[in-house]
């Protein structure tokens, strides 16, 4: 019964973020699965080098420069993935950004708007675009990738944090604005050990992991794969405005990684 399952054969996926960290560990294991993918990033070069990796598994790839914040760019970047592949299936909402600053009296307007349009503007965009198509059509699956910041007491995210919350929120909106055709899920990771992670103080890190975390641990890139798979696929059919922590335990946990 489970046999194709996770099966993407034929479909295609569209993933934000795509060029490192979660989105390529995603936009790999799709492509494994069968999926062609369209990797969008800020970078054209990082891209294409995700591109090259799927294209040596077999399925087709366009590498897309776009900035997800940015509301205009977003049209050319669905019509460039349409105009290529003639559809979208999945949507990975993936981009991300949590800057670092001093204090919260130094948050300019500027980087809370930056921070609120990449987390939360644009994948609303993205998502009214591409899941209008998706409704008209054969359907499809929308994954919101989250924080569990947006549940969680994160000191040093305030901006962060309140962007994946209406991110959680937006999911369950989108839920029913594009049901039944269209499923809208949210995957909500914890602390994983990405490009992001080298700026952290990892020894600090260690210990509060250690002492907060059931497993003890930061996650791996391709940790975050199985819940993308279930959302992206048939395994996930009867599931939509879901939100899936994927933390090692840490969301809910009295003990933050602060």
């Amino acid at each position: 019964m489970t046999d194709g399952l996770f099966d993407l054969a034929g479909k295609v996926a569209l993933i934000t973020g795509g060029s490192r960290g979660l989105g390529r560990a995603m936009a790999l294991a799709f492509a494994e699965h069968g999926a062609d993918v369209v990797v969008a990033s800020r970078k054209l070069d990082a891209c294409e080098k995700v591109a090259a990796e799927i294209e040596a598994r077999g399925r087709r790839a366009l590498p897309c420069a776009c900035h997800v914040g940015n509301w205009q760019a977003l049209d050319g970047l669905v019509d460039a993935a349409y105009g290529r592949f003639g559809k979208v299936d999945i949507l990975v909402n993936n981009a991300g950004l949590s800057p670092v600053y001093p204090s919260l009296d130094a948050i300019s307007e500027e980087l809370f708007d930056k921070v609120v349009a990449l987390n939360l503007k644009g994948p609303f965009r993205l998502a009214a675009l591409v899941g209008s198509r998706m409704a008209a059509g054969d359907g499809g699956s929308i994954i919101n990738v989250s924080s569990t910041a947006a549940v969680t007491p994160s000191p040093a995210s305030e901006p962060y944090g309140a962007a994946k919350a209406g991110l959680n929120a937006l999911t369950r909106s989108l839920a029913y604005a594009f049901g039944p055709k269209v499923r809208v899920n949210c995957i909500m990771p914890g602390p994983f050990l990405t490009d992001i992670s080298k700026a952290w103080d990892l020894d600090a890190f260690e210990r509060a992991a250690k002492s907060g975390m059931p497993l003890q641990r930061g996650g791996q890139p391709h940790e975050i794969v199985g819940a993308a798979l279930y959302f992206a696929s048939n395994a996930s059919s009867f599931t939509t405005g879901a939100v899936l922590a994927v933390d090692g335990g840490v969301q809910g946990n009295p003990k933050t990684l602060g």
